[in-house]
């Protein structure tokens, strides 16, 4: 997902199925790096594609996304994806915030404007501090090793009790962080104690109690208006000592986030963000903190289009935090949500106001699937009336997509939701949960999952192996399940065979590579844990896999076992499976045996319809 080349990364992602690619980076400084289309250098090409010209960024295209929505890049530095190639070898104070009820944060509207003059020497600005990472990533194709190191730099800002807030791609995959302080020439070790992937934020703590003498954290002001001004602050690359760069809110909506593949509130302003700035705050004319800087959108028809995590998303996660002790995530709801503009098609479904959305798909292992039908009409959350287009009324003349009022609530909470089913209102109340998606965009832990079996190497197929290994290589029927397939169950995984370790025990299948399995000695394969059970409990003389098209590789279970450590001591592999296959396995509840992985596919039609949004 990431390019590299001399002191930046820009890390690109593009949603399928729009006419225009939309390129949002998210971006990292490092001392190794860059790709920037402010450079006249041409970036590192990724595995198995051909060099860029200049100003040209790889993009990884993101699955089942809706067509409508954006691609967002985070262009403030620090870690994201990829910023290497693969190697050849193969305070004490609290935070300064105050809720108003789920709106968000008070500000002390008494205190003086900071002017711009003052700006230098404002002490808002020593709370500011430049982030150092080092970086290892795995490395999904070959997952029992990782991938050369790397180091980037970002920024962060102190919220009170020994923490820091940054972006989550600026320690992403980290080995080790650093922090130093303005003025400062001492970096001090920070821990990384959460990382909200989605909404793209990492809370880090320092346990120096040097590194905070003299020092206050940063307050959080509301939700700002358009052309409030607003002024960006971080380490920048071009210089090593704090950065300044002024501009106006420009927008406020639901915007996707390129670096955690969601759509939560942020706020476009044309301030320069440049990679550095990632994890740096966003203040007022108070002084006070509206925001993260954390991407930036790239285009030849714009410029100075930046982006900012607004305060409300901050207030979410840092008390998903405070609640839970670890970061659990945005809630959805787990429907695929049609607009109702047309008048007959209101008609139809006996809808008869201007308002409303239409259910047309509900994800299976969403609770909206006990509860809602294909063909309700959602007409109202939590008392507030959705509009034919999908909107509900936000501030005063202002609307905003629905998913908003959903991304407000935490996981487990219940909403009460308004539907039209048969033309009958009713109310009806869901639990809200995290979503669940097929092939993942991010793994959790340092490791992938895999499983060596007489050199045949499964591991589950995911985002970050798809960007590895590159789509050619992938096919077309494995990418059409990543993009458009929903789970069936939590757990379902798509395993695949990833490459052959070509030896004696499996003569005649070397050249197979990136082919899902479907099943093993009849049995349908759930996910990569389920597999290693199924082989580590065969009594059967011979291990038969089944793949598509009917495709079937036999080997003799004796003679694997066996022949299981020479074909490990050969390739230098520590082991046949990760650590996470040691523990038992546990069967999905309420699963059967005869389900077929991956086969809940979302329509072209659907996917290639703009009036069409997953909640």
């Amino acid at each position: 997902m990431a390019v590299a080349a001399a002191n930046c990364c820009f890390f690109a992602a593009a949603f399928t199925g729009r006419s225009i690619t939309h390129r949002l980076f998210y971006t990292l400084r490092t001392p190794n790096y860059l790709c920037s289309a402010s450079y006249n250098q041409n970036p590192v090409p990724v595995k198995g594609q051909p060099k860029k010209s200049p100003g040209n960024y790889p993009i990884e295209k993101l699955s089942r996304r809706s067509k409508d929505e954006k691609s967002l890049s985070n262009s403030v530095g620090s870690s994201g994806r990829k910023k290497n190639e693969r190697s050849q070898s193969t305070t004490s104070k609290r935070v300064g915030v105050e809720k108003k009820g789920s709106q968000g944060f008070l500000a002390d509207l008494d205190e003086k404007k900071v002017e711009a003059s003052d700006i230098q020497d404002a002490s808002f600005l020593n709370a500011v501090v430049k982030v150092y990472c080092t970086h290892t990533e795995p490395d999904y194709s070959l997952p029992w090793q990782k991938q050369k190191q790397y180091t980037s730099t970002g920024s962060a800002f102190m919220i009170g009790d020994g923490k820091l807030l940054t972006n989550a791609h600026c320690v992403e995959y980290n080995t080790q962080v650093k922090v130093k302080r303005r003025g400062d020439d001492t970096k001090y070790i920070a821990k990384v104690l959460t990382r909200g992937v989605e909404c793209d934020l990492a809370l880090l703590f320092v346990e120096s109690k040097e590194f905070w003498e003299g020092t206050e954290p940063l307050q959080f002001g509301r939700l700002p208006n358009l052309q409030d001004s607003v002024t960006v602050v971080g380490y920048p690359l071009g210089g090593e000592t704090i950065s300044v760069s002024k501009g106006v809110v420009s927008r406020i909506e639901v915007t996707s986030y390129a670096h955690g593949s969601s759509d939560l509130l942020g706020i476009q302003i044309d301030a320069a963000i440049n990679p550095g700035n990632s994890g740096g705050p966003a203040f007022n004319d108070l002084g006070e903190c509206i925001g993260v800087a954390f991407q930036v959108y790239r285009s030849d028809e714009v410029e100075n289009i930046g982006y900012v995590i607004p305060t409300t998303v901050v207030s979410h996660f840092l008390e998903d935090y405070e609640r839970n002790g670890k970061y659990t995530g945005f809630p959805c709801l787990g429907v695929l949500l049609q607009k109702l503009e047309n008048p007959a098609l209101r008609a139809c479904l006996n809808v008869p106001s201007n308002e409303g959305v239409l259910v047309r798909k509900v994800e299976p292992t969403s609770h909206a699937s006990h509860v809602l039908k294909e063909g309700d009409v959602i007409v109202s959350f939590n008392n507030v009336r959705v509009g034919c287009e999908g909107t509900v009324p936000f501030r005063p003349s202002e609307r905003i997509a629905f998913r908003y009022l959903i991304s407000q609530k935490f996981t487990g909470d219940v909403a009460e939701l308004g539907i039209i089913r048969g033309g009958q209102s009713m109310q009806v109340q869901v639990t809200l949960d995290t979503r669940v998606h097929l092939v993942p965009y991010h793994i959790e832990g340092d490791q992938p999952s895999y499983l060596i079996i007489a050199g045949l190497v499964f591991t589950p197929l995911s985002e970050p192996l798809i960007a590895e290994e590159c789509e050619d290589s992938i096919g077309l029927k494995l990418l059409t399940k990543a993009r458009y397939s929903m789970p069936r169950f939590r757990g379902e995984q798509i395993v695949i065979l990833s490459q052959v370790l070509a030896n004696d025990e499996n003569i005649g299948y070397e050249d197979m590579s990136n082919e899902q399995v479907l099943k093993l000695n009849g049995t349908w394969i759930k996910n990569i844990h389920h597999l290693t059970h199924l082989v580590d409990s065969c009594k059967d003389k011979y291990l038969v896999f089944e793949f598509e098209d009917n495709f079937l590789v036999v080997l003799e279970r004796e003679s694997v076992l066996a022949a299981s450590k020479s074909i490990l001591k050969g390739y230098g592999i520590p082991s046949e499976r990760s650590d996470d296959l040691l523990a038992p396995y546990m069967d999905p509840v309420g699963q059967n045996d005869e389900h077929k992985a991956g086969d809940s596919p979302v329509s072209d039609s659907e996917i290639g319809n703009k009036d069409l949004h997953w909640a």
